[in-house]
């Protein structure tokens, strides 16, 4: 990755923000697609393990996996503490600003194709993954592996990918190569990287990364709040008066954006933006409003609404570790 493609938050682990202000069209490229990596990146696995509550239990290589059927998506994944850096006072966690979210084309197979394959057994209820990486979070004081939990419904999801590929080449290594999870619509952290094993288990998984991390109020994390950024122009910026472009993203996992609404007064009056056509149900969708800025200080704010009403707050939703705070964040400039 060239050094200035990222804005990192750190090395070892990596942690960096894509640059959404260098964001045009659509998809991400791998080298400017954001990366949260809790541990360092472990040696590649050579397999994936299907084991637990099933009645035939997997072994699958990489390549055995690489020749399954598989699909591509375009899917728009968020960590889940975006936008932590704004709150006031301070969360802890990765200081993340607005960047660390990206869309990305994956492959791969099908993940109830390899679970009907394994055939869970009756008493199974929930699929937990786990990654290759390991390591000692912070206040913890004992090494552990990521591993996050779906229940079995969800993990069945038509949408759910046992990943291989990105933008329609090899997975990097920074983002899970050779196997990732991909859950489309989900917060970032139900996508394993580095993927194992799967195992089958008949309870809930209460393990570090599903009960102390990525909960709200004791429930884990699911889908993503919805949420519309503006990319251009950048807070801060000094232009000309006069007719102005201004653009950026809308997403959600909940349900479909259905409408991108811009303040160019501070959220006093609000005009309907045009959005894009959306790739797939889970990918953000790229928005665009002309207007017209007279000469001195003009405070920008965008907000999303989803289908079915849920609407983007223009106040920081805070919680105790500073996760899904989609409040919208102003852009401010000068105009002369």
């Amino acid at each position: 990755m060239a050094e200035d493609e990222l804005v990192y938050l750190g090395r070892d682990p990596l942690n960096a923000e894509t640059r959404l202000d260098r964001q045009h069209g659509l998809i991400t490229p791998a080298s400017r697609h954001y990366v949260r990596n809790h541990f360092p990146v472990p040696r590649a696995p050579s397999a994936l393990v299907v084991d637990g509550a099933v009645r035939t239990p997997l072994r699958l290589t990489i390549d055995e996996l690489r020749s399954m059927p598989s699909r591509s998506l375009v899917v728009t994944l968020e960590c889940a503490g975006n936008g932590r850096a704004f709150l006031e006072p301070s969360a802890p966690g990765e200081q993340w600003r607005l960047g660390a979210v990206s869309t990305a084309e994956w492959t791969g197979v099908p993940l109830r194709d390899v679970l009907a394959a394994a055939s869970p057994a009756a008493d199974a209820v929930e699929a937990l993954f786990v990654g290759a990486d390991h390591g000692t979070p912070g206040g913890l004081g004992r090494e552990i592996t990521y591993e996050r939990s779906l229940s079995l419904s969800d993990a069945m999801h038509e949408d759910v990918l046992l990943a291989h590929a990105m933008n329609a080449g090899p997975l990097p290594p920074e983002h899970g190569a050779p196997l990732r999870l991909v859950v489309p619509g989900w917060y970032g952290m139900a996508s394993v990287k580095w993927l194992t094993r799967i195992t089958l288990i008949d309870r809930a998984f209460e393990g570090f990364y599903q009960k102390d991390r990525y909960v709200i109020d004791g429930e884990p994390l699911r889908e993503i709040a919805p949420r519309a950024v503006i990319t251009e122009p950048s807070d801060g910026a000094s232009l000309a008066r006069g007719r102005l472009s201004v653009r950026g993203y809308a997403w959600s996992g909940r349900d479909p954006i259905e409408r991108v609404e811009l303040s160019i007064d501070g959220g006093k009056t609000w005009r309907r933006a045009g959005i894009s056509p959306a790739r797939s149900a889970t990918s953000w969708r790229p928005w665009q409003l002309a207007v017209e800025v007279t000469t001195g200080e003009h405070v920008f704010v965008a907000r999303a609404t989803t289908a079915s009403g849920a609407e983007q707050p223009l106040i920081p939703r805070r919680s105790a570790l500073g996760y899904a705070n989609n409040g919208a964040r102003e852009v401010r400039l000068r105009a002369t």
